[in-house]
């Protein structure tokens, strides 16, 4: 099914639906496709004759799976779209199957953009799940220019060889020793930064869908989060009451992680306050009062997107090392979750 600039296969969605019998399946969509949702759902009750609901919370990756309280909706069947599966991600609460959205850009135009640019002749393949079946075409057209291409397999959570996560950068990981340079591939800022950052090598993002090659702007990008981040681990310097952030969605749950941090602020003598909530927001968070610096155990991303929204600091675990002078400034990189 081609929607807007996605292709779309709904083969084993449908296939399912229909052998399973479900009478009433729920579509949950990242906020970039909610407008497209209209000729999805008509696909879908056309294909398998089901009562179809679509989700209109957010939903920021596939860490983000719809929960128990669909089933009181008679919810059988839920049909993910616009991420692909983590694969060590168990025990989700209504059995589900994740439909990637692949994009149908021609990525010949951006990758002659981005050669100039690469340092070396070792170069690392990484991409996002909407761009990741198109590193196989990369890679011949960096060989055609005498460059060694290199595609690395990530760990549990990572579904594809090459593939990033907003969270997880260890199919990059696994190649730092082997490449010059990294090339990425796909659209915005956030996971080429944590890329530089996770790997220490220089990166080049070429995104394909508008055909921008970005480096230089990258490393400015780079100075000036490192520079917020300082500030927030400075803002938090005097802070004696720090409240843990505990996720409730399934794919973000790390409870030994959030024993570990708790351990670590009562080792420096801090009182603690474990916060499990399942949407992060400042309107969630502002009524804790006397809590001085919240530590997000949860999604990594949560004290870096939203930083300028929030009264009270919000840290990473590696920056409240940071802060306690269990870690070096130096030593700074994105927190991960991490897979077996």
């Amino acid at each position: 099914m081609d929607i807007s600039s996605y292709q779309i296969d709904f083969e084993d969605a449908v296939r399912i639906i229909r052998k399973k019998r479900y009478k009433t399946i729920a579509v949950q969509l990242p906020e970039g496709l909610k407008r497209v949702a209209l000729p999805i759902v008509d696909f879908l009750k056309k294909e398998t004759a089901a009562n179809v609901f679509v989700s209109a919370d957010p939903c920021f990756g596939a860490c983000d799976v719809l929960g128990s309280e669909f089933q009181g909706l008679d919810v059988e069947f839920v049909v993910h779209i616009g991420h692909t599966l983590i694969p060590d991600m168990k025990r989700l609460p209504i059995p589900t199957v994740f439909v990637n959205a692949r994009s149908k850009s021609d990525v010949s135009v951006v990758i002659k953009k981005a050669i100039p640019l690469l340092e070396g002749k070792r170069i690392g393949l990484v991409s996002t799940a909407q761009h990741v079946h198109l590193i196989d075409e990369v890679q011949t057209l960096l060989r055609n220019h005498l460059l060694e291409p290199v595609v690395g397999r990530g760990d549990g959570r990572i579904a594809e060889k090459g593939q990033l996560l907003g969270c997880n950068f260890s199919a990059a990981a696994a190649l730092v020793s082997k490449v010059d340079s990294f090339l990425f591939i796909g659209s915005g800022l956030f996971h080429p930064l944590g890329l530089m950052l996770s790997t220490k090598k220089p990166v080049v993002a070429a995104d394909p869908d508008t055909n921008s090659v970005i480096k230089k702007e990258l490393v400015d990008e780079k100075d000036r989060l490192l520079r917020q981040r300082f500030g927030a681990i400075a803002r938090a310097n005097d802070a004696n009451t720090f409240g843990v952030l505990v996720g409730t969605k399934i794919g973000q749950q790390r409870m030994n992680l959030v024993l570990d941090v708790q351990k670590l602020l009562l080792s420096h003598g801090k009182q603690v306050l474990l916060v499990a909530l399942e949407f992060f927001s400042p309107t969630n968070l502002q009524g804790f009062e006397g809590v001085d610096c919240f530590v997000s155990a949860a999604c990594p991303r949560i004290a870096l997107d939203d930083y300028l929204m929030y009264k009270t600091p919000i840290l990473t675990p590696v920056e409240l090392k940071i802060l306690l002078k269990e870690q070096h400034w130096e030593d700074y990189v994105f927190d991960e979750i991490l897979g077996h």
